[in-house]
């Protein structure tokens, strides 16, 4: 029953995506709960892109997955069934390394590095995307990663043996690493998961944890930092190109907003969301160094692996990324 939902919604959105120009609303897909930062923040773009055209373009913004899964996304702007939506970066990981760079664990794990390593890595994104007709108008961190378990963790031998929920090629090799059985869960069947004994650990943000309610199934948050995964809000250069160039500077103007409110809202978001995931009872140790140190050479094992998946192009970016510090 919820495909045909789906279906039918998808359609409508064709049916809408055709009538865009005319109709001066352009469809947005976002992948998550209205009280998720990201949607929050992309619900703020809307309404200030409606505000600098005098309401003459408007953003309709389809939260929680509506149309099309997070993994669905880009193909649908892509072949044009919606216009626009939001895609979580790195799990398009298999389509190019430049979509997994912000997923490599304990490469930039500070907020600071990781706009650094976007930003290094941004000219080659932009002309990639450019190749697919595509527009990335901002990009917004997900707060630092931490392991979601039953037991306490202390050292990497404690994930061996252990079910692991993977959203991406490089958390799947991170869970690999670690010794862990990992499988690839999407956001939303991440409470499913859990609950049927496919999975009994994920590395994930505090966001993720609330709003999957993780204290349902885990005890413990180990607060690693890790990596800030980008999620990016792309536009069809098509229906970006039909619009005039009023609406262009307005939409434009509008992104460069919402990347600098999404980044504050993420660290915000990550002060806020430890506290709600220990006042509902969770455990949240402090790793050790010698853990950290334990994680931090299996980020060196990750970004080696996909600086050789990258070529020149990924040696360019880290030599780039590096200069900065």
């Amino acid at each position: 029953m919820r495909k045909l939902i789906v279906s039918i919604a998808a359609a409508a959105a064709v049916c809408s995506f055709a009538a865009t120009v005319s109709a001066k609303t352009l469809i947005l897909n976002s992948g998550y709960p209205d009280n998720n930062f990201h949607t929050k923040n992309i619900r703020a773009f809307a309404a200030d892109v409606a505000k600098f055209t005098d309401g003459k373009l408007e953003i309709d913004v389809h939260s929680a997955q509506e149309l099309f899964k997070l993994r669905e996304t880009k193909q649908a702007i892509q072949t044009g069934q919606i216009p626009m939506g939001e895609i979580m970066m790195p799990g398009y990981g298999n389509e190019s390394p430049l979509f997994m760079l912000s997923g490599v664990p304990f490469l930039a794990a500070s907020y600071e590095n990781s706009m650094k390593l976007y930003k290094a890595a941004k000219p080659h994104l932009d002309a990639y995307l450019d190749k697919q007709k595509l527009k990335l108008l901002f990009v917004v961190p997900w707060p630092a990663q931490a392991f979601y378990t039953k037991d306490a963790v202390s050292k990497a031998a404690d994930f061996k043996g252990l079910k692991f929920r993977a959203y991406s090629p490089m958390t799947a090799r991170l869970g690999e690493e670690l010794g862990a059985l990992p499988t690839t869960i999407e956001y939303s069947e991440i409470p499913q998961a859990f609950a049927t004994g496919l999975v009994s650990s994920m590395y994930t943000s505090a966001q993720t944890g609330i709003d999957s309610q993780a204290w349902d199934f885990a005890n413990y948050f180990t607060n690693v930092g890790g990596n800030h995964s980008l999620d990016g809000t792309l536009i069809s250069k098509i229906a970006y190109g039909k619009l005039t160039a009023v609406e262009r500077k307005a939409i434009d103007k509008a992104a460069a907003i919402a990347q600098e409110r999404g980044w504050k809202m993420a660290l915000q978001a990550e002060k806020d969301q430890v506290g709600i995931l220990t006042n509902k009872g969770m455990k949240a140790p402090m790793p050790s160094a010698a853990f950290m140190a334990e994680l931090d050479k299996i980020g060196e094992t990750l970004t080696a692996e996909w600086l050789k998946s990258a070529g020149a192009m990924g040696q360019d970016i880290i030599k780039s990324f590096r200069a900065m510090k």
